[in-house]
């Protein structure tokens, strides 16, 4: 027992080095500290705008004020929501996009560079609590661009069942558009989308006649024969000037006149 004892105690006593006695313990390492490298302004806005996305994906933020200042539909009014991304954000806001339907009951809740998917989380918020008599849907070309990573067709023709699925439940009418035109995308060059937004586009039309939904043709007054955006139409190949939503507008309006019975 007092042996065990003996070799219990050598064990616990750490190991000491000849000519240690007295001297501080060396550092656990001598390495000079790497400063991390210097981030240009660039990259950090860069940086600072994928942490909003993060924080924010579908941009909910975006309209809840003007959601909550938004006054209840009046006796009468059929309140029509413009959803949609830029093309529809745009509409109106610009110098260069003209007016948007003024003295008309209709609301603008697109977002710039918004893909489909980010639309469907934000349907019930910036649609459906609004209460609208027709929504009128214009998206599906950032997911051609793959702006929120990339996506197959049916990907995308799968979100547009669900907000027709969704407005439909909540007896509001539903007005589903082409497509604009786009034969290259500035913000991503080479990936032809102009037969991808062609294939999209007869998918729309034939799930508006199977479902009995209104199928608004903006993209045949709109394209070239490249499946580009008219000259003239357009300031990028993409999204449309003062010309191009003037060609847009009496489009949309007929549309919403024949899905509410013209009142």
């Amino acid at each position: 027992m007092k042996m065990f004892a003996r070799v219990l105690l050598f064990a616990c006593v750490p190991f000491v080095t000849a000519g240690s006695y007295g001297q501080a313990p060396a550092p656990a390492s001598t390495a000079t500290a790497v400063p991390a490298p210097a981030v240009d302004t660039a990259t950090a806005k860069e940086i600072a705008s994928m942490q909003a996305k993060l924080n924010d994906w579908p941009q909910l933020a975006r309209y809840s004020a003007e959601n909550a200042a938004l006054p209840p539909v009046a006796p009468g009014e059929q309140r029509v929501v413009f959803y949609g991304d830029s093309i529809t954000d745009g509409w109106g806001r610009r110098p260069e996009t003209g007016t948007f339907f003024p003295g008309k009951p209709y609301v603008n809740r697109g977002i710039s560079g918004q893909t489909t998917p980010q639309m469907v989380v934000r349907f019930r918020q910036d649609v459906i609590d609004l209460h609208p008599a027709a929504v009128l849907i214009l998206a599906g070309t950032n997911d051609v661009a793959g702006n929120t990573g990339p996506m197959t067709p049916e990907m995308t023709e799968d979100n547009f069942r669900s907000m027709a699925d969704l407005a439909h439940a909540n007896g509001i009418k539903v007005i589903l558009a082409s497509i604009t035109p786009a034969f290259d995308y500035p913000w991503k060059r080479g990936l032809e989308p102009a037969p991808k937004i062609r294939a999209l586009n007869a998918w729309l039309k034939d799930y508006c006649t199977q479902h009995g939904y209104t199928y608004l043709d903006y993209y045949s007054g709109l394209t070239d024969a490249e499946g580009g955006m008219k000259p003239g139409t357009s300031f990028d190949g993409v999204h449309p000037n003062e010309k191009g939503y003037a060609i847009m507008a009496p489009l949309a309006q007929a549309a919403i006149d024949q899905t509410l019975g013209g009142k």
